[in-house]
């Protein structure tokens, strides 16, 4: 089984490229010094996500991406990214842009999650669309 894997929840949704986003996925992550052991991604509805939102981060919004991070051990990568695909839809008509630009940049802001990279400060916020563009400008699909 592949290291990354994708399921869905209460949404029937077909990743496009999948072995190539496998591919740009890990080598992110390799390049910022981690080995990645297992990252799932589940797509789902606003309403799934906002179940989860509630339940585990006490936050009562909509939301385009959670991500639980399930390392064990320093210098490794293991976690689930939860991704609501109404959110991306939304985002991507909001910020003119095609879905799959969306789902991409939201899919590497939850790997860069993982590897540490937070987003709550302005600067924070800052760097991490700095290492989103950068990883963005590296696919080849």
């Amino acid at each position: 089984m592949p290291a990354i894997t994708f399921h869905e929840e209460d949404i029937t949704y077909k990743l496009k490229n999948k072995t190539a986003v496998r591919k740009w996925i890990t080598d992110a992550i390799v390049t910022e010094g981690y080995k990645l052991r297992e990252l799932t991604y589940i797509f789902c509805t606003d309403e799934y996500l906002l179940q989860i939102n509630r339940q585990y981060l006490n936050h009562d919004t909509y939301t385009d991406i959670i991500t639980f991070d399930n390392s064990d051990q320093e210098g490794f990568i293991a976690g689930d990214i939860f991704i609501s695909i109404e959110r991306i839809r939304d985002n991507a008509a909001k910020f003119n842009v095609t879905e799959a630009q969306e789902l991409h940049r939201v899919l590497i802001h939850g790997a860069l999650h993982l590897v540490g990279y937070k987003d709550k400060s302005p600067a924070d916020k800052k760097k991490m669309t700095s290492k989103e563009d950068f990883y963005l400008e590296k696919r080849s699909f």
